[in-house]
């Protein structure tokens, strides 16, 4: 391991982008599908010697990858819906943040939009299974969605909930479709169109399945740039 006056950490298969956090705010995160449960493990070391008092995170781990960190990191380690979190996370420095999921299939994404804006300073919660199709149960979590300094929104099937809540607070709202749906879903694609065509002005729109990308859009919306 070889760590450069650049700003990166050369593990020999992957340069660790370790001066990320002094120019961005906030740190890389692994991405670990395509990796072996061991470069994954190396990656998150690596990120956790570089800055020790930072959450290490890498998503969409499998559960080899799952049991490897498990057995690497110990305590350190939190795994959840794909993602894994190495290290302490931090008390809040900004929020709150609601994470709000339509459905209980959706929770995969909402979870790690979830972890990932908790592991860079947000205060986040997770409003679940408030879906348009039975549209009391949002309007039950109103007052607290109200006091939110941004709004995630996880939705599959036909995506309208973005839209609804867009119409109902003044926070920003960050959309994220999900692939969960029957064909005429199109794997998310008709979601997105539909986030995309919100007729509630100022919905922000990430990639399909994109919980990670929706968290770090958060980030910077609230302003998190303190350096651990």
């Amino acid at each position: 391991m070889q760590h450069d006056e650049q700003g990166y950490t050369d593990l020999g298969w992957a340069r660790i982008d370790t001066g990320r956090p002094a120019r961005t705010g906030a740190a890389e995160a692994v991405y670990a599908a395509g990796k072996t449960p061991e470069q994954v493990v190396a990656a998150l070391r690596a990120l956790r010697e570089s800055h020790p008092g930072r959450v290490a995170v890498a998503t969409r781990c499998d559960a080899a990858c799952v049991e490897l960190i498990e057995a690497s990191f110990g305590a350190e380690a939190r795994c959840e819906a794909g993602v894994a979190a190495v290290g302490d996370f931090p008390e809040p420095e900004a929020g709150p943040l609601a994470v709000v999921c339509a459905g209980t299939s959706d929770l995969p994404v909402a979870k790690e939009a979830e972890i990932v804006a908790r592991a860079n300073g947000l205060d986040a919660h997770l409003v679940a299974d408030v879906g348009v199709a039975g549209l009391h149960r949002l309007l039950g979590e109103l007052p607290s969605l109200r006091e939110a300094a941004c709004v995630v929104v996880v939705a599959g099937m036909d995506g309208a909930l973005p839209s609804v809540v867009a119409g109902l607070v003044s926070a920003p709202v960050v959309a994220v479709p999900t692939s969960v749906g029957y064909g005429a879903a199109f794997g998310g694609l008709a979601p997105l169109l539909t986030m995309l065509n919100s007729c509630s002005p100022g919905v922000t729109v990430v990639n399909i399945d994109n919980g990670f990308g929706a968290a770090m859009a958060a980030v910077r919306i609230m302003g998190v740039k303190a350096e651990r």
